[in-house]
């Protein structure tokens, strides 16, 4: 462990969250800690992409504690940037007292900057005061769950039970698994994302993901007849089943493998005893957006930060940019091998 500052009544230091007591005690006391807060994605994100941590906790003389997750990611195309949490909905500080929180966010603006970062990103779950705006088009949907599953069938529009039914009627079938199902989910994933022109992550991303979370990680498969046409990856975090990844091809989606997908999957949580599924984020009135509102999830906001520190930072493109929507189409007619072997090398230095 480093310590970066030790005064009368403040310690801080950089640790590892796997062995710290601090970590684990605060992510299970602070009802606002987030799942880009585990420790797991320390040694997976390293492990997959080999990026530099930089997880920071304090600690003051009256108990009051904090933690923030980062990353150091250096790239070739788009520079030095320090994120919490890369590939993530969410991350930032979260902790017992707001003063060590607004410590924390200080002390790694000073780590960013001595490291030559151009700029730091903070995604977090609550507003913090900062010399810029929050981003307000992102908001992250989730849905309090009954313990029947019955009770949650009985609230949905009747379109979308409609459409799950017809998924059935149509030979579409959904089982659950581990890492012996990842190829089966590699496969439609990753031709689902060159579809959509988006950089695929790579397949050692999820198995060091899965193996991290181990028992509190599952996948989800969707398959017409044997063949596999969707799925999922949902990873447990305190009471709730979060559903960071999912896709299905596009040539079934006349089938609704998406609709059947997601109610076993509400199904199954109601039945373990999770009290909340998070479908994770979309942008306000996209299409992700409004299938995920269909099941009733509400919205929480969610505040992005982009706080630049380095004059000379190189521009990082944006989803509405008009080079990155050709791009996005120019991708699109890249034969699949391409796709996977080169969108893992571009997909590690984009943060989102």
């Amino acid at each position: 462990m480093r310590a970066y500052q030790e005064t009368t009544d403040v310690c801080i230091s950089q640790c590892d969250p796997r062995s710290s007591a601090l970590w684990s005690t605060l992510i299970q006391q602070i009802d606002q800690t987030n799942l880009a807060q585990a420790p797991v994605w320390y040694t997976a994100i390293q492990q997959a992409y080999h990026h530099t941590p930089l997880y920071l906790q304090a600690e003051d003389t009256g108990g009051q504690q904090a933690i923030l997750p980062a990353f150091l990611l250096r790239s070739h195309l788009f520079g030095t940037v320090v994120t919490s949490m890369p590939f993530l909905d969410a991350g930032g500080p979260g902790g017992s007292s707001s003063k060590l929180v607004h410590t924390l966010v200080s002390r790694l603006f000073e780590e960013a900057t001595r490291r030559g970062a151009g700029l730091v990103e903070l995604r977090c779950t609550m507003p913090l005061d900062l010399p810029v705006q929050a981003s307000g088009d992102k908001v992250n949907l989730s849905l309090p769950l009954p313990e029947d599953p019955g009770q949650l069938w009985a609230r949905l529009d009747a379109k979308v039970r409609n459409q799950i039914r017809k998924a059935e009627r149509s030979g579409l079938s959904v089982e659950f698994g581990q890492s012996e199902k990842l190829d089966d989910f590699y496969e439609t994933f990753a031709r689902n994302m060159r579809d959509l022109g988006s950089p695929v992550h790579a397949r050692g991303f999820f198995q060091a993901v899965l193996d991290g979370f181990g028992n509190l990680a599952r996948i989800a498969l969707v398959r017409k007849d044997a063949q596999p046409i969707g799925g999922l990856i949902a990873l447990t975090f305190k009471n709730s089943l979060i559903v960071p990844w999912a896709s299905s091809l596009r040539q079934y989606l006349s089938l609704c493998p998406n609709m059947l997908l997601y109610w076993e999957t509400l199904r199954s949580a109601c039945l373990e005893g999770f009290q909340r599924f998070d479908f994770g984020r979309s942008s306000l009135n996209s299409g992700t957006y409004r299938f995920k509102r269909q099941w009733g999830a509400i919205e929480e906001p969610l505040f992005w930060y982009t706080i630049p520190i380095a004059a000379s930072l190189r521009r990082r493109l944006s989803s509405a940019d008009p080079k990155a929507a050709l791009l996005a189409r120019l991708w699109r007619y890249l034969p699949l091998r391409v796709t996977r072997w080169l969108g893992p090398h571009i997909r590690k230095s984009l943060t989102q």
